[in-house]
């Protein structure tokens, strides 16, 4: 059974405007994803900006409630619980945000800033949240003198080490990492992405990394899960993701990543057209405007995600 289900999740944002506020509209950010991850798995959701990688995972442990859908954690839904019954979830699944400098309470000190999460979900006795705080502290690479600081007082990397330290106060099972890295410098990011590695490892987490770059989806994660425009196009194992990927959009994301070898001449691989609006999304395929295998077909029905040989998953009528 695996720990995290996601089945035909939606969102939908209520686009209002007009002298009354009125509901003009509604931008699809996500149309029926489903997904599973298995526990101490590390699935990769990846895909161009405003794909709906971040409402996904934020939706997917009920910090943004689904249009529709059914989320089920540890074989139990918990997509209509009211709050009090969610709190013990709360504990269980954490999330790691993109931006360590608006994520961060500027007012508390990082000690402080723990000692209230570990209390509220009373993750440790009283006696211990002190000692909880200085290994918290420790096991992300932080001095001891680190506990008596404010935010400002950090660079980046050590402000998203802070981040990574408050998900782990409350002994998750579940980590969703929203891009936790793409604020950071290159040699920042390696570091950040060590330590996640390691921790996973240490403690058996279960992770929904997001993030917009491949080459660190291929190393750090599992499996991947390529979204464009709010539907989920490919699920595919991150191992030889470049000779596995079937649909024409995972495979010119690939291609458009950089080359290791400065001698390889191989021309790079561009889209035409553009990003379909998420307001009045297309009949058919959402790719198909940009598809160098279209057919008639994909203009009329949406390929349903369906699974092929390995237990890899597409949505596309051209790839058989």
């Amino acid at each position: 059974m695996p720990l995290v289900e996601v089945k035909r999740l939606v969102k939908h944002f209520p686009l209002r405007g007009g002298v009354f506020n009125r509901e003009l509209g509604k931008v699809h950010a996500l149309n029926g994803v489903s997904f599973r991850i298995e526990r101490g798995e590390i699935l990769g959701v990846v895909g161009e900006s405003g794909c709906g990688k971040s409402t996904l995972g934020k939706a997917a442990i009920r910090l943004l409630e689904p249009t529709s859908g059914s989320i089920f954690y540890d074989g139990q839904e918990i997509t209509r619980l009211a709050h009090a019954r969610l709190m013990p979830f709360r504990r269980r699944m954490q999330i790691i945000f993109q931006d360590p400098y608006s994520s961060l309470n500027p007012r508390l000190t990082v000690r402080a800033m723990l000692r209230e999460t570990i209390r509220f979900h009373g993750a440790a006795g009283r006696r211990e949240v002190e000692k909880a705080i200085d290994e918290l502290i420790g096991k992300v690479g932080l001095r001891p003198d680190a506990r008596e600081k404010f935010p400002h007082e950090f660079s980046g990397g050590q402000r998203q080490r802070i981040g990574i330290a408050r998900a782990l106060a409350v002994r998750p099972e579940f980590i969703v990492a929203d891009e936790p890295v793409s604020s950071l410098d290159v040699s920042i990011q390696a570091q950040i992405l060590n330590l996640l590695m390691d921790l996973q490892e240490e403690y058996g987490l279960t992770m929904l990394f997001i993030s917009h770059d491949l080459k660190i989806i291929e190393h750090f994660c599992d499996r991947m899960l390529v979204m464009y425009l709010g539907y989920a196009v490919e699920e595919l194992p991150c191992e030889n993701a470049g000779e596995r990927a079937l649909h024409p959009y995972t495979r010119a994301l690939l291609g458009a990543n950089p080359i290791d070898d400065p001698d390889d001449r191989r021309p790079l691989a561009v889209l035409q057209g553009d990003v379909p609006s998420p307001f009045d999304l297309p009949k058919g395929c959402p790719f198909a405007g940009r598809c160098p295998l279209v057919e008639e077909r994909c203009r009329r029905e949406m390929p349903p995600l369906e699974e092929k040989t390995g237990g890899q998953k597409v949505a596309c009528w051209a790839v058989e």
